[in-house]
């Protein structure tokens, strides 16, 4: 971008927040206030401050790298696993199956890690970026990636426990709506494509498999987004009188497809993906919201394959134009792919992938045209997934840095993610402190921040505001009435009735109004 417009743009962003503080309220101007006083005392006095700020939405999280390394080791030991010393992780014989107990040197039980307290902190640090220190010939993001070798093989009656970890670490930080990547089961769809190549005409080809009976695996991958909120919500005792404050936290789920696979396969597993969310729209049960592409992007076939996946997704969203898309791109920095690969991974994502949203979208800069990608991008109103932490350890990007502030100079949406909160060893609060800190945000900077989460969260149903990511005037049936209020008209409260995306923008300003009458 020429430096004389970014600077008109950051100047128009300085204008409309101008503006907005000269339309603050009594009750957010204290709260901005005392944000101000929590900069002014340090980076512990703001973590406290931002600790109960109404966080909103996380749209990027993977629910494996979501689990804290504690809670995989203890499950392993439940599941009466062996440990490789050697390999720092889970034990796998000849045919790809966990080891289990009783476990034979050189292996050892995974129930007896806790009283070995050295061992103990060596898994952890191998499960995650825990004091890791990157070296020449082993990187921050070799060691990212790496983590999910070594915990794999849980038994998946343990997927409902981690969504009740994950949704209670939402709860605890004012967070109401989280959207979990993970990948349901697809042996069936893998093995049809195994036995038939790709074929260039996808409709044909997307008939062959459907054929040879690819839907026949939809119930079971439903079925498992709804034992996991089921279990998950019986250890929280929702609906009860002892129900704990992550029944308040609202779950759906992502559908992640595995990249770096074959052609034919990524084709598969995708085609389920849609089948699988249509389904569930047909049928009003939307567990499932949205697809996304996972694997580390530099990785070959990533790479080889990308354009021919946008593609796949091209035609696909035209058989199913009502399940959203959500891609991981540009999730890449100058020196780890040739300088030619980063000059198209985000435009294709938005033009051949329609994704609504972004995750990542590191390398911007890189792109051709990049004025006009930021152009193209806040006119269509695609959001991008900001992982600061992530970025930082996996990539090294950080700070002036990180495009951040060009996407917000462009008026791109953006809000904050975790990613991988488990493995990167962080909180949604943490990236408001760091994103506060790095890029002088105001209060009502992240404000935005959190409404702009609400507002491409793949919920149904029609926004609350009156236009797309303009946070001033709501829909014509609640523009009376106080934002959030507790007993909102009955024309506004049909309305909130009839769209969960809006009734939940309207609980999110509902917790501004409580957060703030604190000040």
């Amino acid at each position: 971008m020429r430096l004389s417009a970014c600077l008109a743009a950051c100047f128009a962003l300085a204008v409309a927040t101008a503006t907005l503080h000269a339309q603050t309220p009594a009750a957010e101007a204290g709260a901005a206030h005392a944000y101000q006083a929590a900069v002014q005392a340090g980076p512990p006095a703001l973590r406290a401050f931002l600790d109960q700020f109404p966080k909103g939405a996380d749209l990027h999280i993977h629910l494996s790298g979501a689990v804290y390394a504690e809670t995989f080791i203890r499950d392993a030991g439940e599941d009466k696993l062996c440990i490789d010393p050697a390999g720092l992780k889970f034990a796998w014989d000849n045919q790809g199956d966990p080891v289990k107990e009783p476990c034979t040197p050189p292996f050892v039980r995974a129930a007896q890690l806790p009283a070995n307290q050295e061992f103990y902190d060596r898994l952890i640090n191998a499960f995650s970026m825990r004091g890791f220190v990157p070296t020449p010939g082993f990187s921050g993001h070799d060691q990212f990636f790496a983590t999910f070798g070594r915990f794999g093989g849980l038994n998946k009656r343990h997927i409902g426990e981690w969504v009740d970890e994950v949704a209670g670490r939402a709860a605890a930080q004012n967070q109401q709506y989280v959207e979990l990547m993970e990948t349901p089961p697809f042996s069936h769809a893998a093995a049809i494509a195994h036995e038939n190549s790709l074929n260039p005409d996808f409709a044909q080809y997307r008939q062959t498999l459907l054929a040879l009976g690819l839907r026949d695996e939809i119930f079971i991958d439903r079925e498992d987004a709804r034992a996991a909120e089921a279990l998950r919500r019986e250890i929280e005792h929702c609906g009860t009188t002892q129900a704990a404050s992550a029944c308040r936290v609202e779950v759906r789920y992502i559908y992640q497809v595995l990249r770096g696979y074959a052609p034919e396969q990524v084709f598969a597993q995708t085609l389920l993906g849609f089948e699988t969310i249509q389904q569930g729209m047909d049928a009003h049960e939307p567990s499932w919201v949205g697809i996304n592409f996972v694997m580390p992007e530099d990785g070959f076939i990533s790479m080889r394959d990308y354009t021919l996946q946008m593609k796949m997704l091209d035609y696909l969203h035209s058989v199913y134009p009502r399940v959203h898309i959500s891609l991981h791109a540009g999730e890449l920095a100058p020196g780890s792919v040739p300088p030619e690969s980063l000059r198209f991974h985000i435009r294709q994502a938005v033009e051949l992938g329609h994704a609504e949203r972004i995750g990542h979208g590191v390398d911007l800069a890189y792109e051709d045209d990049a004025p006009g990608l930021l152009k193209e991008m806040a006119a269509k109103h695609v959001m991008v997934e900001i992982n600061l932490s992530s970025n930082d350890g996996i990539l090294g990007v950080k700070g002036a840095d990180h495009p951040f502030p060009l996407y917000r100079a462009a008026h791109v949406p953006v809000a904050l993610s975790t990613d991988d909160e488990g493995v990167s060893r962080i909180d949604i609060t943490r990236e408001y402190v760091r994103a506060a800190l790095d890029y002088h945000l105001s209060y009502l900077d992240l404000k935005q921040l959190a409404r702009t989460g609400m507002e491409h969260s793949f919920l149904p149903g029609v926004s609350l505001w009156a236009a797309p990511d303009v946070f001033t005037m709501p829909a014509a049936a609640c523009k009376a009435q106080p934002l959030g209020a507790d007993k909102p008209s009955a024309a506004c409260k049909a309305f909130l009735d009839g769209s969960e995306k809006a009734a939940a923008q309207w609980e999110l300003e509902r917790r501004f109004r409580a957060f703030e009458a604190k000040f």
